[in-house]
């Protein structure tokens, strides 16, 4: 199979174009083409010859992904199944609210992280994905925004399957594209990277000084119980995860989001709250309560009501932003966590 010409590096394919004759300024209308007017074949990039059309299809291939299952949820979200070129089939997630229109989308084919409470973290890591096929899913759920809801695309969240960080240069390559005025033109303050909590890569980031903000699913500020339900915290303690965020801010000045399902018996006590407090005090930051969506694999419950504003009311005493996050398309496996292809 010929190379994706989204693939190419672009001196690559400006040697190419002189290789055969052509001038350079031809390099961005094969850009824009690819990008900003997602061509679906070379044959609809009018503004090039024929001869220049023919050459490209002999060299390179435009593989796009395509949506293979789609489920709507009675909330209106609709889940996606997203066949790759090799067959391969990643999960995301259109999510209507009555303030913005969001894309979950995904960064890997499975997940090398085995987080308990996760549907993805019970999969295999099969590979990265590129960042053509990033920045495809944002493309197809722009274009199905508007075509089921009539409503632009307002928000991305890399809170689809796999790590962001452990597919750090596709995924930064991805958002340069997105936010880019040759591809999506959107502002990277509407998009929202969401780890584990991978200390190093973070601390890249802020050298990097990115634009878009920054999530940490946290779920609990004590080691022991971290261990548990995220082995990934073995390696990156919560010591290091702060000195990592509050480095990240200072270099940024990015508000942080922390994530925090609350689990019944498991990470619900005021003890727990306190311990979220003095982790979150250090830098600059608002707390999502998630609430938990069940998968087949775990045997995790929500906590009570009661349990919950407990927790809730605790933090906001100590004035720190709180909000309760509902889950959307549950009934549908759409929901936070619940993302999972079945192996046949």
């Amino acid at each position: 199979m010929l190379n994706d010409i989204r693939t190419i590096d672009s001196q690559e394919l400006k040697f190419f174009l002189e290789s055969i004759g052509e001038k350079s300024f031809r390099l961005e209308q094969i850009h824009e083409w690819i990008w900003k007017k997602q061509a679906n074949s070379f044959e609809d990039m009018s503004n090039l010859s024929k001869n220049l059309r023919q050459k490209l299809s002999e060299n390179f291939s435009i593989q796009k992904i395509r949506i293979k299952t789609q489920q709507k949820s009675s909330d209106g979200t609709i889940k996606y199944g997203f066949e790759l070129s090799d067959g391969n089939i990643i999960e995301g997630v259109l999510i209507p609210t009555p303030k913005r229109m969001t894309a979950c989308i995904s960064s890997q084919v499975g997940c090398s992280l085995t987080c308990k409470f996760c549907a993805t973290g019970y999969m295999k890591l099969k590979r990265n994905l590129l960042p053509h096929e990033i920045y495809e899913q944002v493309e197809i759920m722009k274009n199905q925004a508007i075509e089921n809801y009539g409503i632009p695309l307002t928000n991305i969240v890399f809170m689809g399957m796999g790590e962001p960080l452990l597919n750090y240069k596709n995924v930064l390559s991805a958002i340069e594209k997105i936010t880019s005025p040759k591809g999506m033109e959107m502002s990277a303050k509407r998009i929202t990277v969401s780890t584990a909590g991978i200390a190093k890569m973070i601390k890249k980031l802020a050298d990097d000084q990115v634009k878009f903000e920054l999530a940490l699913s946290l779920h609990a500020a004590n080691d022991e119980k971290r261990n548990t339900i995220m082995p990934i915290n073995e390696t990156n303690s919560l010591v290091n995860l702060k000195e990592a965020l509050l480095y990240f801010y200072q270099k940024t000045k990015n508000q942080i989001t922390l994530e925090y399902i609350v689990f019944q018996d498991i990470n619900d006590s005021l003890q727990d709250a306190k311990e979220l407090y003095q982790f979150a005090k250090s830098f600059p930051c608002k707390i999502n309560i998630i609430e938990y969506n069940p998968i087949s694999e775990a045997q995790f419950v929500n906590t009570t009501i009661d349990k919950l504003e407990m927790f809730k009311k605790f933090l906001e005493d100590k004035r720190m932003i709180v909000n309760v996050r509902r889950s959307r398309g549950k009934d549908i496996d759409a929901a936070c966590g619940q993302l999972a292809i079945k192996e046949k």
